[in-house]
């Protein structure tokens, strides 16, 4: 890995928001889900939740143009999502029309905020209205009622960072130490890394250079010779 690519890497892990996240239900469209995911990369999310009914399921092989660097968990049903994200804290927000919704823009995204997503046509589940904290809503003045899933999930996504950024929590990092480790070797080195996958091998330190720190154990045990070794090191240094 170059020290440009392990640099902007690094700049980017450093920023990443671990107590902001989206939960899109049932959003089948591999556009719309791309453009979120995209979008939650551009805010510096880490993490996105997915919820999808075996009608929605969406293939193994569908891009989610992000994905390799925002982590993705799907759940099997909504009451499971919503369940994990409020264990780990989060406040719980929906975007849906009602009574008691406010404006998506007086919500307070600086707490860990989680926020739901619905199906394009039909929007969340009653379930999940049900198990939000608060409902909020885009505010409309045209003839429409609504807007397109992945532009609204970037409106109140920018919201949320323009809130982010005012309380400077862009300048905390809050990734662990681990989870920073393991993503700089999987995206720094990709090659590496996926015969770590096939031989079952922990992965190795990567230095404030972005360099591999590992014995000669280590590299003995992806039973590479010195010239691969050393042809491997050059190839991922050019990426």
């Amino acid at each position: 890995m170059s020290p440009e690519r392990y640099q902007r890497i690094s700049d980017m892990l450093a920023k990443r928001q671990t107590d902001l996240t989206v939960c899109i239900e049932n959003v089948h469209k591999p556009h719309n889900v791309s453009a979120i995911v995209r979008t939650c990369d551009a805010v510096g999310i880490h993490r996105v939740h997915t919820v999808w009914e075996k009608k929605y399921k969406m293939r193994g092989a569908t891009a989610m143009g992000s994905q390799h660097w925002v982590r993705a968990t799907n759940h099997d049903s909504i009451g499971n999502a919503v369940c994990a994200l409020k264990q780990q804290g989060m406040q719980i927000l929906v975007t849906h029309l009602s009574d008691t919704a406010i404006d998506f823009r007086e919500a307070d995204y600086t707490r860990p905020t989680a926020v739901l997503f619905g199906q394009e046509r039909y929007g969340v589940t009653d379930e999940a209205i049900a198990m939000a904290d608060q409902d909020i809503v885009i505010p409309m003045m045209g003839m429409v009622q609504s807007l397109n899933v992945s532009v609204a999930a970037a409106l109140v996504l920018y919201e949320a960072q323009r809130q982010r950024q005012i309380a400077g929590l862009y300048n905390t990092i809050h990734l662990p130490e681990a989870e920073r480790q393991k993503f700089l070797f999987e995206r720094g080195y990709p090659r590496l890394r996926a015969l770590c996958m096939q031989k079952d091998l922990a992965y190795p330190h990567i230095n404030h250079v972005g360099q591999i720190e590992a014995n000669e154990g280590w590299w003995q045990q992806l039973q590479l010779s010195s010239e691969a070794v050393r042809a491997l090191e050059v190839d991922e240094a050019a990426n």
